[in-house]
């Protein structure tokens, strides 16, 4: 545990941190329509693959690497064992100037997240969480505590950028009832600890690719939270491409609240 962490760090020292604000012409591309892809990401999922592959020689699914290489993610459901790998979380902020960037990592056995590390340069601040064992900050252990019970005091993301314009307008809607709901901080890797520290109480997320939920989703249930699909399955990472909806919330009461007054049930 203690190593992949040391990786993550060290990946981000060597050619995240120096590139931050600091990105020449030419260093940030368009990937997708929309998606912005910089040096500083594809130098450090290469640094951080070759590292993992010393530690335990299985298959690396990193984003940009999947990105030139779709075919590369069936490993996820082909293989017993792989490394998930987020170089740069959050790519948008980097590229923006803003802090709120992560490295994140995770390793998933039979399609089942076991263990995940999230690295947040800007706050050197390191989260882990083991499948059964825990989770944690630096050498902190993490619990999350219940959210209040009333819906109208509950704070919560709602990532609407996915989303098809009829559930655009039913959710949009009915998140009114809650006490405050914003547009999120645009890094999994930021979010989802503000979950675990209280900071929010619930997201909703709707595009679900490998990398950016299987560290925080461990991370949150392992302190005590939930991370499911819609219809309550428990998250599981899948292949680009998979199923849309992901809940996560502070606590199960919370999620089933959330998910009653964001479906008008």
């Amino acid at each position: 545990m203690d190593r992949v962490a040391e990786i993550l760090a060290e990946a981000a020292a060597e050619v995240v941190e120096p590139r931050f604000r600091a990105l020449a012409t030419g260093e940030v591309l368009e990937k997708a329509p929309g998606e912005v892809v910089t040096i500083a990401d594809r130098e450090a999922e290469a640094i951080i693959e070759r590292r993992l592959r010393e530690l335990l020689p299985i298959p690396v699914v990193g984003e940009e690497a999947v990105a030139a290489d779709p075919s590369l993610a069936r490993a996820l459901h082909s293989e017993p064992a792989v490394w998930l790998v987020d170089p740069v979380d959050g790519t948008s902020n980097f590229v923006a100037g803003r802090p709120e960037y992560a490295v994140m990592c995770s390793l998933v056995r039979t399609g089942q997240t076991v263990a995940s590390w999230i690295w947040q340069p800007a706050t050197a601040t390191a989260y882990r969480a083991e499948l059964g064992a825990g989770a944690w900050r630096d050498d902190v252990r993490l619990t999350r505590a219940p959210a209040p019970a009333d819906a109208g005091k509950l704070t919560g993301i709602l990532k609407s950028r996915f989303l098809d314009p009829d559930h655009h307008r039913r959710l949009e809607a009915n998140s009114s009832a809650f006490g405050e709901v914003s547009p999120g901080r645009s890094a999994a890797g930021i979010e989802y600890p503000d979950v675990v520290e209280g900071r929010f109480d619930f997201i909703l997320y709707w595009r679900t690719l490998p990398w950016d939920h299987a560290p925080g989703s461990l991370l949150l249930t392992e302190a005590g939270g939930v991370a499911a699909r819609l219809d309550g399955r428990p998250y599981r990472p899948e292949a680009p491409g998979g199923e849309d909806g992901l809940l996560v919330a502070a606590d199960p009461a919370t999620w089933e609240l959330t998910r009653a007054v964001l479906m008008g049930d």
